[in-house]
């Protein structure tokens, strides 16, 4: 008696991207405002990587984004284009135009967003802070950069443009989340107005 062992042919199954960091404030923009519409907390400042998961939470919220615009001085590679749920989102870049801490979105829904990017490298502690603050709509309109000065100023700790350590960097970019538990529960349901998103 001969016995066969048919095994399955191996496969690679693509992991998923991880959900965008984010907090937004209610979809209500106020026409002539300079404060940012919530906070993105990239994982690192690779743009091709991280803009694509950014626009695939957006879209569904704000109808789908076609440009995003970014300051040059925090990004080394900023791509022409990136693509996203089947079409593309055209990415460009200004200088003086835009605070170097705030990205710029325009989308079918909402017309022009703004976010305010808190640096890869800021601890779980202040990047929850910053992204309470950046998503309050009853917060001081103040810019981008003046929230984190804000932030900075008000709790001595200085909001890190640096690369990671690499236990950091596992901890943020591969490993568990910490900011789960920095960011406080919410109680009650949640609201229609007002949007959390806290991605892994």
């Amino acid at each position: 008696m001969s016995a066969t062992t048919d095994h399955p042919r191996l496969r690679a199954v693509p992991l998923g991207a991880p959900t965008a960091r984010l907090a937004l404030k209610p979809v209500n923009p106020s026409p002539g405002r300079v404060e940012p519409d919530g906070a993105w907390w990239p994982r690192s400042r690779d743009l091709t990587h991280e803009l694509p998961a950014l626009a695939a939470v957006l879209d569904p919220l704000w109808g789908r984004i076609t440009r995003i615009a970014v300051n040059p001085r925090y990004w080394p590679v900023i791509p022409p284009r990136i693509y996203v749920n089947g079409h593309v989102v055209k990415v460009g870049w200004f200088t003086t135009e835009l605070d170097p801490h705030k990205l710029l979105l325009l989308s079918y829904g909402t017309g022009r967003s703004d976010l305010l990017v808190i640096p890869p490298g800021t601890g779980a502690e202040s990047a929850a802070r910053l992204m309470a603050a950046a998503s309050d709509p009853d917060g001081p309109p103040l810019t981008a950069s003046a929230l984190i000065a804000a932030d900075e100023a008000r709790h001595g700790v200085s909001v890190s443009e640096e690369s990671l350590d690499p236990d950091e960097a596992w901890e943020y970019e591969a490993g568990a989340s910490a900011v789960s538990a920095a960011v406080p529960e919410q109680p009650g349901p949640p609201s229609r107005l007002s949007r959390l998103t806290v991605g892994k």
